[in-house]
């Protein structure tokens, strides 16, 4: 009798950092992202981590490499939990994110956290204001794209 191999599921952590986004500051830096998303897995005993990493690709833009090779990925069957740092790091189009977030990930049984926005979509209390999370990230897109480092004046 043929013995079948079971895989873990992969954890997948998702970073993305617009150009945009790097005039906000170094919170936002992929290493930091990385290093913020290990953690938390590490420390909530999700195994199997793997990197997909947009860096330098808009949120506004759903046709990213590594978002992109991510769903291929989950519509394989291969992916069990996806952790983004915040809602904006997975999308700024709030119908987009919220397709994905809501229905795409549901569909394919995936666990999303959005760590500091608090959304665990195995909690259905936590994920109450995504829509409007997401409705802020496009709100609040142009603004990112103009802010400049702030350098006091003496």
């Amino acid at each position: 009798m043929a013995t079948r191999k079971t895989e873990e599921k992969i954890t997948a952590l998702y970073e993305r950092l617009s150009r945009d986004d790097e005039l906000i500051g170094d919170s936002n830096s992929i290493l930091n992202q990385k290093k913020y998303l290990e953690d938390y897995a590490a420390s909530h005993g999700l195994a199997n981590c793997r990197h997909y990493t947009d860096d330098g690709w808009s949120g506004g833009n759903f046709e990213r490499p590594a978002w992109k090779q991510m769903i291929a990925d989950i519509e394989a069957g291969m992916v069990g939990t996806v952790l983004v740092k915040d809602l904006s790091r997975a999308g700024r189009d709030y119908l987009q994110t919220g397709f994905y977030t809501e229905v795409f990930f549901r569909q394919h049984g995936v666990h999303f956290i959005a760590i500091a926005n608090n959304v665990d979509s195995d909690d259905q209390n936590s994920s109450e204001f995504a829509p409007f999370l997401n409705i802020m990230n496009v709100i609040f897109k142009p603004v990112a794209s103009l802010q400049a480092p702030i350098v006091p004046e003496w």
